[in-house]
């Protein structure tokens, strides 16, 4: 008993000394979790579609050669920043841009800049695949009507594909919500980085830590709940009402009589 009442003072002690910064930093870090997530959506979409455009013997060798290296490229990009952890990137872009570049990028910026790019190469493959999952006829379809593969794009896959991927975006939400953690290594004042500089201060590791971890709780389960009712919006109403069919009026009775009997004429 008088060890949980200790640990409930500490706990108070680290919300009395670190509450404003613990605070601020999940302030931040919610900040970067959605400009990362929003961004690296609009890439995911974008290398997505591009990876999906296809090949066409029709094709001039000049379009197919740049195809095939922007292909090339993308595909690069992607297998990097799938294949690597989060924070070796952020120390190799953050660090290594200064270093070979003599770029010197603000911590905040290059923050969402990583996170931004790492979600997009999950996403270009998400979407590549909601993309394929689409059926060929609809695309058909369209370019029957005279649209180009852009066009079809925007106006009949695309809008199709962000309602069937609005879960796989709500988790890579979550996931950036916890990976922001993860930017503490460039100094990104987040709720991690307020976490350490607390505990450190005050040698109290395991309840600045518990304060830390109901934060991201908290965080967390928002975002699950308001992603859960976007998802139904989207989905609309499980139940509909059929029209009942109503009697025409004696104008209208008369006038349906008359055609039809004008047609039998002719």
């Amino acid at each position: 008993m008088e060890g949980f009442i200790q640990f409930v003072s500490d706990m108070g002690t680290v919300m009395n000394r670190y509450g404003v910064s613990l605070f601020r930093g999940a302030g931040m870090t919610l900040l970067i979790a959605i400009t990362g997530t929003l961004i690296g959506c609009l890439i995911g979409f974008a290398v997505g579609t591009v990876q999906s455009i296809p090949k066409k013997a029709s094709d001039s060798p000049v379009k197919w050669a740049l195809m095939s290296v922007l292909r090339a490229v993308l595909r690069a990009y992607v297998e990097f920043f799938r294949g690597t952890p989060l924070m070796l990137q952020a120390m190799f872009i953050f660090y290594g841009s200064a270093y070979v570049l003599n770029l010197h990028m603000s911590n905040l910026p290059a923050g969402i800049f990583i996170l931004s790019v790492n979600t997009g190469a999950y996403m270009a493959e998400t979407v590549r695949g909601g993309i394929m999952a689409i059926d060929p006829g609809q695309t058909e379809g369209a370019k029957s009507i005279g649209m180009n593969h852009l066009q079809t794009m925007i106006y009949v896959i695309l809008p199709q594909t962000l309602r069937n991927l609005v879960p796989q975006i709500g988790n890579n939400f979550i996931i950036n919500l916890k990976d922001s953690s993860m930017l503490s290594v460039i100094s990104v004042t987040e709720l991690f980085f307020s976490f350490k500089s607390a505990a450190a201060a005050l040698y109290l590791y395991f309840p600045a830590a518990t304060i830390a971890m109901i934060l991201y709780l908290i965080m967390t389960l928002v975002a699950s709940k308001l992603l859960h009712l976007w998802e139904r919006a989207l989905a609309g109403s499980a139940n509909y009402e059929l029209a009942e069919d109503t009697p025409p009026s004696p104008a209208e009775g008369a006038a349906l009589t008359a055609g039809m009997e004008g047609r039998c004429e002719l």
